[in-house]
């Protein structure tokens, strides 16, 4: 278990440096910073003055070094924009995308997986092919369309719910479902095929036929077998929310990291995106490495070697 863990770890640390070699270069290949800091009239001495102030001058693999050596001491630079050093910036928003991504989870698992067991233990009627209709279709759509109907309907025709700002808790709900959307789709397939395998196991046929109530094996028994594959995906989509977050919060103007990550790519300003984007990448692979972990205490027949 501890050489497992280890060898995860290891691979996590190589997936780290990886997202953030290519976060590196996607910032660099967005466009010149010292086009958007100086005057359109600035003359080419005084942009090459500006590029070798900022280090941008010399070779991108040297840029790279200097930037991971800083990163490792918590240094990620000073906003070109802001003129702020850029961590604390990413981390004063953090709180607002941390709250948009885990009401959106907690919402996709919860009725995610009521919605999977309903759909299986009514196999083949009109609720089990509602039910799959709806994830197809809700897993299809991408959730800023999702969240543009939801603004034109909610809140333009009916005006029910605030379509942008982080104001009260109404403000939260069309952005969250904006996100828990496709999850609950996703989670929703997965647990009614997951349930049905389960079902039909020999187990539970034993336990029907020693009277245990059906009640008691679809709740006690059956869905903690069919949660395992929905667990192994929790890391995953809890990625995936806190990464959805960034078109979501744009749209809907909400302020996280993700609409910080936005306007400092649109002013080119590296050290934000590089620190915003190694923040989230972080997470999701501490959640991936937790998950790991929480799957083999879960399921007792897993072995680690």
């Amino acid at each position: 278990m501890l050489n497992y863990f280890l060898r995860r770890l290891a691979r996590a640390v190589v997936t780290i440096i990886g997202i953030s070699i290519l976060v590196f270069i996607a910032a660099r290949l967005s466009g010149d910073p010292t086009l958007h800091m100086l005057p359109e009239d600035a003359s080419a001495a005084d942009i090459a003055a500006l590029r070798a102030e900022l280090g941008l001058d010399q070779a991108y693999w040297i840029q790279y070094l200097r930037y991971a050596m800083h990163a490792l001491q918590g240094d990620f630079g000073t906003s070109l924009r802001y003129g702020e050093p850029a961590l604390p910036l990413v981390l004063q928003v953090v709180p607002a995308t941390l709250q948009l991504a885990l009401s959106a989870f907690v919402l996709a698992k919860v009725a995610g997986i009521a919605l999977g067991v309903i759909a299986a233990l009514n196999r083949g009627t009109w609720v089990d092919r509602g039910l799959r209709g709806g994830a197809i279709l809700a897993d299809s759509a991408p959730p800023f369309w999702i969240g543009m109907m939801l603004i034109l309907f909610f809140s333009i025709q009916l005006q029910w719910l605030p379509s942008s700002g982080r104001l009260s808790l109404e403000s939260m709900i069309l952005p969250m479902l904006a996100i828990a959307i496709g999850s609950i789709a996703t989670t929703l397939r997965l647990t009614r095929s997951s349930m049905l395998e389960t079902l039909s196991a020999d187990y539970v046929k034993f336990l029907r036929s020693r009277g245990i109530p059906r009640r008691t094996i679809i709740w006690k028994h059956a869905l903690r077998n069919a949660a395992i594959p929905v667990v192994a995906l929790l890391g995953i989509q809890l990625g995936y929310l806190l990464a959805g977050t960034v078109i979501i919060e744009t749209v809907f103007n909400w302020p996280g990291v993700g609409r910080l990550m936005v306007e400092a790519l649109a002013s080119r300003d590296f050290p934000v995106i590089q620190a915003g984007a190694l923040f989230v990448s972080v997470v999701t692979v501490l959640l991936n490495l937790a998950v790991d972990m929480l799957f083999g205490v879960i399921d007792p027949r897993i072995r680690y070697e």
